[in-house]
């Protein structure tokens, strides 16, 4: 009888330790998050652009291991002291050259979400990462004509932000996903867009269709996206989709935004607004009570 009592005591009790600890890595993820989104912040204020999502001399960006795709992880990492990983990686070379081959196997615990246990280096060795920038509102290829922040030969200014930096996600979480490439990896593996609902410990999400065009306005100066309600180049899906948003979190995912502030989205958000958060320029108003 006692025993019986105890395996009740403890059954009961499990779940909630069981929440206990994830609140707890939740609590640190979002850590993470503003320390990336910090360094993102210093990298900004001392080139005066945000760093390039991914670099390549054509486009669009394919995920796979052909091309140059130096990231925009690469760039902030001296801003959040991984100086010597920085110092360490060949820029004059793709960074899947043999050159790039140490570094892109370090494990960076910067970028990896605690309540991802899973495996820390992808089946070819190349170390994961949790976080990914925002390339674009919809799905569409990485290309220099996306709306988001992050994207291929980015140069974007914080006045190119023209909704505001509270108003426009920077990074958001994704989970594993088979063929990932890796932290230094300008592809899929680092960049993401809001194409699709957000899961929750699954790579499958559902595909939000791409918001009608807008009359286009004048193009930006740094040579991205004009400013318009469209899904820009690529309305329609690849065939091998950038993909959406994910995390290990029970209910959703955590996002930060351009001012540095680190939010929790729920998985059921409207798929528009998520969409609204991912375009710097789009000049949606929107209502976060929704």
């Amino acid at each position: 009888m006692v025993v019986a009592i105890i395996m009740i005591l403890v059954a009961l009790l499990l779940p909630a330790v069981q929440a206990v600890r994830e609140a707890a890595r939740r609590t640190q993820c979002l850590n993470n998050m503003l320390q990336i989104s910090l360094a993102t912040q210093n990298y900004e204020s001392t080139y005066a652009v945000l760093p390039p999502g991914s670099i390549n001399p054509t486009g669009p960006i394919a995920n796979k291991p052909n091309g140059i795709h130096h990231n925009w992880v690469s760039q902030i990492l001296p801003f959040i002291e991984y100086k010597n990983v920085n110092r360490n990686i060949n820029f004059g070379v793709s960074v899947y050259n043999a050159e790039n081959a140490t570094v892109r196997n370090m494990v960076l615990n910067t970028f990896i979400c605690p309540s991802d246990v899973g495996a820390i280096r992808s089946p070819g060795g190349f170390a994961q990462i949790s976080y990914v920038g925002n390339h674009h509102d919809t799905e569409a290829p990485i290309d220099t004509t996306n709306h988001g922040v992050f994207f291929l030969n980015s140069r974007v200014r914080y006045e190119d932000i023209e909704d505001g930096n509270a108003h426009t996600i920077y990074f958001g979480e994704r989970v594993r996903e088979p063929g990932d490439l890796g932290w230094a990896s300008g592809t899929k593996s680092t960049l993401r867009n809001a194409g699709h609902t957000i899961g929750v410990g699954v790579t499958v999400r559902a595909v939000v269709p791409p918001m009608p065009t807008a009359a286009p306005a004048a193009s930006r100066k740094n040579g991205s996206a004009s400013k318009s309600g469209g899904s820009g180049a690529g309305t329609e899906a690849p065939n091998d989709p950038v993909g959406g948003y994910s995390s290990y979190h029970s209910g959703g995912a955590n996002f930060a935004f351009g001012d540095g502030s680190v939010r929790f989205i729920r998985a059921g958000i409207d798929p528009r607004m998520l969409q609204f958060f991912s375009n710097r320029a789009d000049g949606e108003t929107i209502d976060e009570n929704r």
